[in-house]
């Protein structure tokens, strides 16, 4: 079996392949069960595990462990933790183990950008990003290659982290500063990522322009929201996966709340790379995307990684 560390599997993972290669994905067939969810209590620590299988007719079959840990952050450390490893689907042998943190970064940010490239107005170029971790950080380089973004501003409920990745950024060739009033940048912004692990809404809705999209890839679990519930009333919502209703935290509050239905969810990300929807329909139109991942993407991510190593 052979071993990819972070290095050599975030290297093969470039934005304008991996993007390509989720829409490829969304738009074929294969087997995505639903995700494992466990709860962890250690002491006075508590964690989620996530774990995430899939396979399809190309012969590759994944496993993906992520562990979820709120609480690193005030420990220096990542709140996301992974390991996946790549099968062969026909025989079960194993081929390699990757590194799980880089693959589900790319794929997050990508599955961002992928979404956006069908909800994003064409001429959206101010990007306000919500978050400083892994997929954060990731997310002006996905979007770029969707839409052409030249301004970028992040937030964070740490200020001193916004100011460092905004320097890093701009040291990266961006036009990024850090955002200390998040209404008045959420107000300028024509697409908002958020890519945090929050418990309680940021964005409110109040704070939304016509034609902005809002895309929501930071929260996965009942738990957790990025996104109060007016933020759905009047938008087109869209999301990545049907299991999206049933995880989201933002969702189920907007439901709750009736300004938002199961019925009126747009579609998802494979109605959208099959063509069944047309995705955004006009510049003025407020549109959502809601994200809780897909096993689907970090097996196309994973693939990636291994046809790479095999030309």
């Amino acid at each position: 079996m052979k071993h990819f560390d972070d290095h050599a599997t975030r290297t093969a993972l470039d934005f304008t392949r991996l993007i390509a290669a989720l829409r490829a994905a969304f738009a074929a067939d294969a087997q995505v069960p639903s995700r494992h969810v466990h709860a962890i209590e250690a002491g006075a620590d508590r964690g989620t595990v996530l774990i995430m299988p899939a396979w399809s007719a190309a012969g590759f079959l994944g496993i993906k462990t992520i562990n979820i840990f709120p609480g690193n952050g005030a420990r220096g450390l990542p709140g996301l933790h992974a390991t996946y490893v790549l099968y062969d689907a026909h025989t079960g042998v194993p081929l390699a183990m990757m590194d799980g943190n880089e693959i589900t970064a790319h794929r997050t940010a990508a599955a961002s950008a992928l979404g956006s490239s069908f909800l994003a107005r064409q001429d959206a170029r101010r990007l306000l990003v919500l978050g400083t971790g892994r997929v954060a950080r990731l997310l002006p380089a996905a979007h770029v290659q969707v839409r052409a973004i030249d301004e970028v501003r992040i937030w964070n409920h740490r200020p001193e982290g916004a100011e460092a990745l905004a320097a890093q950024w701009r040291s990266e060739g961006w036009n990024a500063q850090a955002a200390p009033d998040l209404e008045t940048a959420a107000r300028e912004a024509d697409v908002i990522s958020c890519a945090t692990l929050a418990t309680a809404p940021l964005i409110r809705g109040e704070w939304l322009a016509a034609g902005s999209h809002l895309d929501l890839i930071g929260s996965f679990t009942p738990q957790m929201r990025e996104a109060d519930p007016a933020c759905f009333a009047g938008a087109s919502t869209f999301v990545d996966t049907d299991e999206a209703p049933t995880k989201a935290g933002d969702l189920l509050d907007a439901i709750a709340a009736g300004t938002l239905s199961t019925a009126s969810i747009e579609a998802t990300l494979a109605d959208l790379c099959r063509a069944r929807h047309a995705g955004r329909a006009d510049a003025q139109e407020r549109t959502v995307f809601k994200a809780v991942g897909s096993a689907l993407e970090d097996l196309a991510a994973a693939t990636l990684v291994w046809q790479a190593a095999h030309p």
